[in-house]
């Protein structure tokens, strides 16, 4: 795990008005609720809207981030979690899943905060999850690109 070079957050940002939908899957939930509390703490101190809907898994994020932009989400804060073994499986969802998600957020022309995380094994899972004795708060940081992106493309569209 490398968090060198990681940006960090200057200035507090303010989203108020902004619409966001956090998707998240249901698989190894102690991850997922964390990086889901990371993600909701940086929503709320910017001030943008934001509700949270759970999918099965990581695959079918792309196809609900499509449903939330349809129904007017500003940006999404997709959160999952995969974790290898011992099939081409992870390759497979891992794949489908950065891909959908990025064509998501091209045909939409709004973005995809990526919480994806995936790992070798659980511990790494823990070690991004935002709780304690985590090294990083990946939830935290996918809400925070979605919302910077989000005021960004607003600014470029006037």
């Amino acid at each position: 795990m490398s968090g060198a070079g990681a940006p960090t957050a200057a200035e507090q940002i303010d989203a108020t008005g902004l619409n966001v939908v956090i998707i998240a899957g249901t698989w190894h939930d102690v991850i997922t609720d964390g990086l889901i509390a990371g993600a909701e703490r940086v929503l709320n101190a910017a001030h943008a809207t934001h509700r949270l809907v759970r999918v099965p898994g990581s695959f079918e994020l792309a196809v609900a981030a499509q449903a939330a932009f349809a129904g007017g989400a500003d940006a999404v804060v997709a959160l999952g979690v995969i974790i290898r073994g011992g099939t081409p499986h992870f390759e497979y969802v891992s794949a489908a899943t950065t891909d959908g998600l990025t064509r998501v957020a091209l045909d939409a022309g709004k973005p995809v905060g990526f919480g994806v995380l995936t790992l070798d094994d659980e511990q790494q899972g823990l070690d991004r999850a935002g709780i304690e004795g985590s090294k990083e708060d990946k939830g935290a940081e996918a809400a925070d690109a979605a919302l910077r992106t989000a005021l960004v493309i607003k600014t470029l569209r006037g």
